[in-house]
């Protein structure tokens, strides 16, 4: 705002802006990362808190990782020793900040000690998609998928529903994916990291064929080949899934109408 009052008034008066004075206020408006507390980041092997250890490496930054390899009933009760009214994972600690939900603790560490990294500048063309597939991720796409599951593990589907269901949230990405190579467009960002759970969830669980869904398939092999995602495996799933959910048991093709 002052700026372009500034920027008025020096118009009016007959009074040119130097191209130095204009660089210098366009680079006082640029947002500086702030310094970063200690990171302390609650986990489940195999989990949504996945997401800020992969986040994390990402971006290089500190953390500490508290959990008890391969006893989700201890790493749990981790969870539970600090207190917290709503104790669920992931949570993290930053600083004197206890923070949950997966989607808004990547937007806090992005905006305050990431800002322009893993997400379309705002002016882009894929920032609204990106914003989109963010809040896919949970609201919809695995929402809809383990809503899904409970249904279906008593009772597998035999027909395709006339409403949303899995396989239709799940085309949706794979249509997005026929368009485009990442969820946030050109490049690589943070909505990547918000899909690959559901996604995984989708596949896994056996909600979904995975055969119908090749642009899905690919990304995944991308995103598997990424270093910071390899050591995100490595230091937070050594042991790959732990007390994973049973896959339901759904009908040959042959029998689905």
């Amino acid at each position: 705002m002052l700026r372009t009052v500034v920027t008025s008034l020096a118009l009016v008066a007959g009074i040119s802006v130097a191209p130095c004075q204009a660089k210098a206020e366009e680079g006082a408006a640029q947002i500086a990362p702030m310094e970063m507390p200690d990171v302390t980041i609650y986990h489940l092997e195999g989990r949504r808190s996945e997401r800020i250890v992969w986040l994390m490496e990402e971006l290089d930054l500190p953390y500490k990782l508290e959990y008890v390899r391969g006893d989700l009933r201890a790493s749990m009760a981790k969870v539970h020793s600090l207190g917290h009214e709503m104790p669920m994972v992931p949570t993290v600690v930053i600083g004197d900040q206890i923070l949950v939900e997966s989607g808004a603790i990547i937007d806090v560490i992005l905006a305050r000690y990431a800002p322009g990294k893993m997400e379309p500048s705002r002016d882009s063309e894929h920032y609204p998609s990106h914003r989109m597939w963010m809040h896919y991720a949970e609201g919809s796409l695995a929402a809809r998928l383990f809503s899904d599951y409970r249904a279906w593990r008593t009772t597998p589907p035999t027909t395709r529903s006339r409403l949303v269901d899995s396989e239709a949230v799940v085309q949706f990405s794979e249509n997005h994916l026929a368009k485009q190579p990442w969820f946030g467009g050109k490049e690589f960002s943070s909505a990547d990291i918000m899909m690959m759970f559901p996604l995984n969830v989708g596949t896994g669980l056996n909600l979904v064929d995975v055969e119908k869904f090749p642009n899905i398939a690919a990304w995944k092999k991308k995103i598997q080949a990424r270093p910071a995602y390899k050591k995100m495996l490595e230091v937070a799933r050594p042991d790959g899934m732990i007390g994973n959910l049973p896959a339901i048991k759904q009908r040959p093709p042959s029998e689905r109408k």
